[in-house]
């Protein structure tokens, strides 16, 4: 069967693509498998791009993007089984050149070049030896009738060659055989751009099609190199390659021919050659040791760069260093209009980031490996030509001249190497002095040197206690000014400090106001995602230090309104205001309920999974419902309401459980009996769900909140979860631990659930263990009882009394103490480790008890001393913790009033039993329960 395009079969895709979207699953379930049936029929594609593009589905948005979602799989899922590049196509591709026109060829040449790049990303030796024979291939004649289209195919070669020569051997950093083919290539690349260059600036105006190709070519040629290099840096050290290129790239950086320098792509290409070059590991001597003979390189390296040589080739990269700072460091007229017409895109542009795409960045980050890897040849240098700027250049000059740019070079010069360059300048001295002169000057040129002195700024780890203060009261400064790409700059620098350990909170607290007003309208003011980005970073790391956020947070709260309502549709800005929200509700605490007009709605739109950002914000929308769940004094309707998405959430996706078992703990101790009222049945089927499927890492949290649900709620829950209790029993009775930590955890919390009912509600502990259906379940996972249920459990619970906290264990104390109640004859085969068990609890557990109770009244006067110390889901559970009935049991008067309800049930074999028992564990009996 094949499906049509055709309006027959269009309408039955868009069916099944608006079902599956549903939000019931039974309908959205089958809808799923017949999408997935249909993904191997001829023809579905067709159809999905057909919805897609037809004008008449424009009103169906949903559908066509499901639509696209289904393309984009099935095209993932089945283009890959395809046999990819049979072994004669490259052969036979060669033997067409040899007879094709220039059209045909340039199209196999196309071909080549896309299959070369699909199979780049494959790596294994018999694509490998394709590659290699695929190179062999490449005899090819030219024709030169028509100029241009050889030129276009002599580009599709180069790639070609490259994809050769980088994807078709292994690295050479893995292994001790070299790659022949970098020094038959490398050579002949450089040639290459060596000859082509001198075209660039001649066909510029003339030939704007060549021009082109010339730039494309060299700056692909360049980019090869690079490639290769890191790709095969062991056979890149040849005495042919490295040198010709290293000297080439520093040549062309350090005195470039003056056509060159428009040509900013080359030069950017140079610099990250150098670059990779300087950083490249292969080249650094190694502590470790390596399978690869290292020393054979660095004997290369030492014959092609003798020692004169290297002394020379640091005066070249301290000449290159001199150029960088006056060259390219240098703002030039172009850069001052760009940052005049748009100063927050110029501050983008300048980041480091954009290190192999802008020229400055690029230069900087060379810099910057130059510094580190000749910091005491260089450190002088810097320091010196940072001195000679200042001193031709005083603090009162404002005029944009050379003088005040050439300052703001070596201010930035210095900012970028600030680790290295600590030990060669005083921070405090230059602060104190020339730069707080600069920034109490307010001229609107001095822009350009206060952008810098906010760079310099981030030398956090500079700042002593002492200079902390003026430092940030100079960012606020710099953060209140009239320039964007100042203020921006000033952001980033305070966002470091104040996610520094040693931010001084005590310092900057009366400087909160003013910062809070400061990025409100920054972020009013900013119209780039990254601003955006960077403004609700700072906002975020200020809510996690100052909790006294009380007094501005209406204003907080607008703002975060207006940045949700604006950033519909960008999701890494909606997730960094997730982010700082869950701070703003940590920094609110008990006063959080003040928030839920603007985070409520938020957090609903964020955990709803069939919403259209569902799947993008679930993470962090989670985070922010566990804290506001946490920090809520009360569980209000509208959270009350939001359970149903938790089932939902983790139905599809067991990615969020630990997150999720933690809101649900909040929903128990906080939401109470309105809660389990209001979502038994969900609740039932939440915890059912979890322990039938998660793994045991995950699973041993769960396990903590049925514990206190059961404790909540003794008489009510057991009834309700019984599926789930089943399951519990299965896990105490299987063989499963293999000495597995985990595994011992699982079973012992496992039975100590079951051990709390039995005291709490004992007669349903007895109703489930004769349920058949348990009988049924042990059989299909292939756990056998050799006796009743309820006796195997009392094994469990004498076995794992060690593997238990000390409130667990008299759980433990006060189960086996009830089952000697039982009239059953086998409680008296047991009875000598049941009274053991029961002994040493009682005698040994008076410490850890008498902690626990000590931590309950330390939790009392925390509440009463220090509200903010804890959250709202914290205090309530110690409060559980502490009405524990559990504690009010006794223990010894409990295990003394079974044991006479034993002796009247058993009376002559009781009185045996105990006969048997050991003296010394009769001495522990009759200390336990303090009876002569």
């Amino acid at each position: 069967m094949a499906l049509s395009s055709s309006s027959s079969c269009l309408p039955t895709i868009c069916s099944m693509l608006v079902k599956s979207m549903a939000r019931d699953e039974s309908v959205r379930k089958p809808a799923e498998a017949a999408l997935l049936q249909f993904e191997r029929v001829p023809g579905f594609c067709f159809c999905l791009v057909e919805v897609i593009t037809t004008k008449s589905s424009a009103s169906h948005v949903d559908i066509r993007l499901m639509a696209s979602v289904y393309l984009k799989n099935c095209i993932n899922r089945h283009w890959r089984q395809r046999r990819d590049s049979p072994p004669e196509l490259f052969s036979f591709l060669a033997k067409q050149l040899q007879s094709a026109d220039d059209l045909t060829s340039h199209r196999i040449f196309m071909i080549l070049c896309r299959t070369l790049k699909e199979l780049s990303t494959k790596h294994p030796p018999a694509d490998q030896s394709n590659f290699a024979e695929s190179y062999n291939s490449e005899a090819v004649e030219q024709n030169h009738d028509d100029l241009y289209l050889t030129c276009e195919r002599w580009l599709l070669c180069l790639k070609i060659i490259g994809q050769l020569v980088i994807s078709g051997f292994q690295t050479d950093a893995e292994c001790v055989q070299g790659v022949g083919l970098v020094t038959n290539v490398s050579p002949v690349l450089l040639a290459a751009a060596q000859s082509l260059l001198p075209y660039y600036t001649s066909f510029r105006n003339g030939h704007p099609k060549f021009w082109d190709f010339i730039g494309r070519a060299c700056t692909k040629v360049m980019k090869i190199l690079d490639a290769i290099q890191q790709r095969h840096p062991y056979s890149f050290v040849d005495k042919s390659v490295l040198q010709p290129v290293l000297s080439f790239c520093i040549n062309k950086i350090t005195d470039p021919e003056p056509d060159i320098l428009s040509f900013e792509q080359f030069l950017i290409k140079c610099m990250v050659m150098i670059k990779s070059i300087l950083e490249c590991k292969q080249y650094k001597p190694s502590l470790t040791g390596s399978t690869i003979d290292e020393n054979r390189v660095a004997g290369v390296f030492t014959s092609l760069v003798p020692e004169e040589q290297i002394v020379l080739l640091c005066n070249v990269l301290i000449q290159s260093l001199n150029s960088c700072t006056t060259r390219h460091f240098v703002l030039t007229e172009n850069d001052l209009e760009k940052w005049n017409e748009n100063p927050e895109v110029f501050h983008h542009e300048q980041d480091l980031v954009q290190g192999t795409e802008k020229l400055r960045p690029c230069a900087e980050s060379l810099f910057i490996v130059l510094f580190e890897n000749h910091i005491q040849l260089l450190a002088p240098i810097v320091v010196s030509i940072l001195q000679e700027a200042m001193n031709g250049c005083p603090t009162f000059v404002t005029e944009i001249s050379p003088r005040l740019l050439l300052k703001e070079a070596a201010y930035g010069a210095a900012a970028h190497v600030y680790n290295e360059l600590s030990n060669y300048l005083s921070f405090k001295d230059w602060f104190n002095g020339a730069l707080s002169l600069e920034l109490s000057n307010d001229h609107p040129n001095m822009c350009i040197i206060h952008r810098k002195v906010a760079l310099i700024l981030e030398w956090v780890s500079e700042i002593k206690d002492d200079n902390k203060r003026v430092v940030y009261s100079a960012l606020m400064q710099l953060l209140q000014g009239r320039d964007l790409s100042v203020r921006l700059a000033a952001c980033r620098s305070l966002c470091l400090h104040v996610e520094d350990a040693d931010f001084s909170e005590r310092d900057f607290s009366d400087l909160l106001p003013v910062c809070w007003a400061s990025c409100f309208k920054l972020v009013d003011e900013v119209q780039e995602f990254d601003s955006k980005i960077q403004v609700l970073n700072l906002i975020s790391l200020l809510l996690g230090h100052f909790n006294a956020v009380i007094p501005y947070a209406n204003n907080l709260m607008q703002f975060f309104q207006m940045v949700w309502e604006e950033s519909s549709g960008e999701s890494l800005l909606q997730i960094q205001l997730l982010m700082t929200l869950r701070n703003f509700v940590n920094a609110l605490g008990y006063h959080s309920p003040s928030s839920y007009g603007i985070l409520l709605p938020i957090l609903q739109q964020g955990i709803d999974i069939n919403g259209s950002d569902g799947l993008n914000l679930l993470e962090d929308s989670m985070l922010l419902w566990e804290t506001t769940v946490s920090h809520a004094p009360a569980m209000v309707p509208q959270l009350l309401a939001y359970f149903p998405f938790l089932v939902e959430i983790l139905e599809a996706t067991f990615d969020h459980l630990e997150v999720a078992v933690k809101i649900t703990e909040g929903y128990i101790i906080l939401g109470g009996r309105e809660f389990l009222n209001m979502h038994a049945s969900r609740l039932a089927i939440l915890l059912n769900y979890i322990v039938g499927n998660a793994n045991d890492r995950k699973l041993l949290p769960t396990l903590t909140v049925i514990d206190i649900l059961i404790q909540c709620f003794p008489m009510e829950v057991p009834p309700l979860i019984s599926n789930t209790l089943q399951k519990l029993v299965v896990i105490c009775l299987s063989g499963r631990e293999d000495g597995d930590p985990s595994n011992t955890a699982i079973k012992a919390s496992s039975a100590a659930i079951l051990a709390r009912i039995l005291v709490m509600n004992n007669n349903y502990l007895a109703h489930l263990t004769s349920q058949p259906s348990l009988s049924s379940l042990l059989r299909r996972t292939g756990v056998s009882v050799e006796y009743h249920i309820l006796l195997s459990l009392v094994d469990i619970w004498l076995d794992k009394v060690d593997n238990v906290s000390s409130s667990s264990k008299k759980i433990f104390g006060l189960a086996l103490a009830m089952i000697l109640t039982l009239r059953l004859p086998q409680v008296l085969d047991k009875l000598d480790r049941i009274i053991s068990v029961c002994s040493g609890i009682i005698l040994g557990g008076t410490d850890d008890i008498t902690n626990e109770e000590s931590s309950c009244d330390d939790m009392s006067s925390s509440r009463s001393h220090g509200e903010s110390s804890l959250s709202s889901k914290e205090f309530r559970r110690r409060q559980i913790k502490e009405a524990d009935p559990i504690r009010r049991l006794s223990l010894e008067n409990t295990l003394r009033c079974n044991l006479q309800i034993c002796g009247a049930y058993h009376g002559e074999s009781f009185n045996s039993a105990i006969a048997r028992m050991k003296p010394a564990a009769i001495a522990q009996l009759k200390q336990a329960l303090k009876t002569p």
